[in-house]
């Protein structure tokens, strides 16, 4: 028995739990439900919580953690902090905050998402916008022949005898539409601003942007002809009223004092000192450009000429330094900029300056170079033309801080590829292929070789014997050129490799077989084409495939494979298929090497070989962008 508080328990009670509650509310100083409360607390306080027991939260949706600043929240709870809210990473700076500070720029990290394309499509070309390219479009739509031009009528005449033979309906292309008559203005003929800059080029600036085979060199070369004989004119003017004074004050002289005997002074000599200077970036631009130039001198009379690093110092003296002067001049840039070193007169009498291929000429390598040139000719310059395919990035924000006020004429079709021009894709991991570049490549070769062509390339195609099938290869790498080549020889393929590793004689002669236009054939050609004709029918074995020493050897089809040296500027009007070995790296590379076909309005058929390493997506976009007529942005 146990007492308390005078009543007498047992050790182990038999009565309820209610009575016992009761029996203490009665002794309990507390009371009614207060007394309850605190005995039920003091029964359960100690006892340990069951492991099946829920906890209050697991009915909520989420767990909001616990505030620290509970109680402290009003317009002045964030004055006195206790701890310091530091994240825990630190937030990239931007890049005005870094420039503010002279900090480097970080690298941009590439992002792994699928939405990153290898060939950074969106950055390497500046975007023209389709509302400025249907403004173009509209603005040249009226301009239909070239006599809507103000041009001098020996210049008119000389496009359709000399620039365009042959050509039976001579329209303008849009790129001649639109640049010809703005060249032709002059710009000394405009009222000219009071303030005058001595940092600002007090010379014309205008940028050419077209679709390769579009006819640019003719945009710019036409104008400037025109312009050439238009000063030729005007300094013989000027000489013959000069000639006469003089001839007028002699006399004068002779009648005051009969016996003084005045020394006749030489006249100033033009040798070495051209009017114009377009400047390009490979030798093989230069013999091209100048050879397109020559043609409009058989007859509009002028004199130019070509020089580049692969003539000999006496040609280049011969041809710089002729007593009877020189008016165009087509050069590469390092070779006149040294030449100007020694000789400062050479650049002294220049009006008009074209940078052709300007994407080449303004990048790194050239800028220098090009810029030294452009300031050495400033003083006289009046016209600085800029020629270019494409207009990527680099470009632009180069024009914008040097050339801030330049005139921009741009095509609507500038960036695209023509829709003349199909892509094909050969996956080279397939059978039969299994991965080998070389062997995909010298299959299509065969299979473009033995296909029959339905669009010949000239119109006496079916006079003058079997049609020669031209072709080219392109490669990212000039170690690849050779080994390329060698292989498809040893499949039968009439292959040649051209890159910077070639002779200058070699190249001439290779790029010879893949640029020459066609000539109509004479009767006597005529006649002869058709005698092997019926010789070759009688022979049954004749065909695409000869036999040679037991090798099978692809007929009437020649290869060229090459680098990017063949892909700027060059006319291959006779070549209409492409073979792309590798993927290119940028959009650049695809418009330029993709822009050897559908020259002239010719149809076209290229081919990439794709690998398991490339981008696959990057091909297709290319392809839609083709065939709906987009620019490649």
């Amino acid at each position: 028995m146990n007492r308390l508080n005078g009543l007498s328990f047992p050790l182990r009670p038999s009565i309820c739990l209610f009575c016992r509650i009761q029996t203490s509310a009665a002794a309990s100083p507390l009371l009614g439900g207060q007394a309850v409360r605190a005995l039920a607390t003091g029964r359960f306080k100690g006892r340990r919580v069951a492991r099946m027991t829920l906890s209050r939260d697991v009915g909520k949706t989420t767990l909001k953690p616990k505030r620290l600043d509970r109680g402290k929240i009003g317009p002045f709870s964030n004055m006195n902090q206790t701890q310091a809210r530091v994240r825990p990473d630190a937030r990239p700076r931007s890049a005005a905050a870094l420039k503010r500070t002279g900090e480097p720029e970080e690298a941009p990290k590439k992002s792994n998402s699928p939405l990153y394309k290898a060939l950074k499509m969106q950055t390497t070309l500046s975007p023209i916008s389709y509302g400025r390219r249907t403004a173009t479009k509209a603005k040249i739509a009226e301009i239909t022949s070239f006599d809507h031009f103000a041009l001098l009528p020996i210049v008119r005449n000389s496009i359709s005898s000399q620039a365009l033979p042959g050509i039976a309906d001579l329209t303008p292309t849009p790129i001649q539409r639109l640049a010809i008559p703005i060249l032709l203005d002059d710009p000394r003929a405009k009222k000219k601003s009071t303030k005058v800059d001595d940092e600002e080029p007090q010379y014309a600036q205008y940028l050419l942007a077209a679709e390769t085979g579009s006819g640019k060199t003719l945009a710019y070369l036409i104008p400037l002809v025109d312009a050439i004989k238009r000063q030729e004119a005007a300094e013989k003017e000027i000489e013959r009223r000069e000639e006469i004074q003089k001839a007028q004050e002699r006399e004068e002289r002779l009648k005051n004092e009969a016996f003084d005997i005045e020394p006749e002074i030489p006249p100033e000599s033009n040798a070495g000192r051209p009017r114009a200077i377009i400047l390009v970036p490979t030798a093989e631009l230069v013999a091209q450009v100048g050879e397109k130039v020559k043609s409009f001198s058989h007859t509009v009379k002028y004199r130019s000429g070509i020089i580049h690093s692969g003539l000999t110092p006496r040609r280049i003296k011969s041809t710089l330094f002729n007593p009877a002067g020189i008016d165009i001049l087509v050069a590469t840039p390092h070779l006149l900029a040294s030449i100007a070193k020694t000789e400062p007169y050479v650049l002294s009498r220049v009006s008009h300056l074209i940078l052709d291929e300007a994407d080449s000429l303004m990048d790194r390598s050239f800028l220098p170079t090009t810029t030294e040139v452009i300031s050495k000719v400033a003083p006289s310059l009046q016209k600085l033309i800029l020629c270019s395919a494409t207009i990527p990035r680099s470009l632009d924000n180069q024009l914008r801080k040097r050339y801030p006020d330049i005139r921009r004429l741009t095509t609507p079709n500038l960036h695209a590829i023509p829709r003349r021009v199909q892509l094909g894709v050969v996956d080279i991991q397939k059978d039969p292929y299994r991965g080998s570049r070389n062997l995909a490549c010298a299959d299509v070769i065969w299979s473009i070789g033995k296909a029959g062509d339905t669009d010949p390339v000239h119109p006496h195609a079916h006079y003058a014997g079997p049609q020669v099938k031209k072709i080219i290869v392109f490669v990212n790498e000039r170690e690849e050129a050779d080994e390329v080549a060698e292989f498809l020889k040893s499949k039968g393929i009439e292959a040649y490799s051209l890159s910077r590793d070639s002779t200058a004689r070699k190249q001439e002669d290779i790029l010879a077989e893949f640029t020459q236009q066609f000539t109509p054939p004479t009767p006597e050609e005529i006649m002869l084409a058709q005698k092997k004709q019926r010789e070759e029918k009688a022979i049954p074995f004749a065909t695409t495939q000869q036999n040679r020493g037991g090798q099978r050897v692809l007929a009437n089809t020649k290869v060229l494979v090459t680098t990017d040296l063949a892909s700027r500027g060059i006319d291959t009007l006779a070549v209409r298929n492409v073979i792309l070995y590798h993927v290119p790296h940028t959009t650049i590379d695809f418009i330029h090497r993709l822009g050897r076909l559908g020259r002239m309005g010719k149809r076209g058929r290229a081919i990439v070989l794709v690998g398991k390493k490339d981008r696959k997506d990057v091909v297709k976009e290319v392809r839609e962008g083709m065939f709906r007529g987009q620019a490649l942005i």
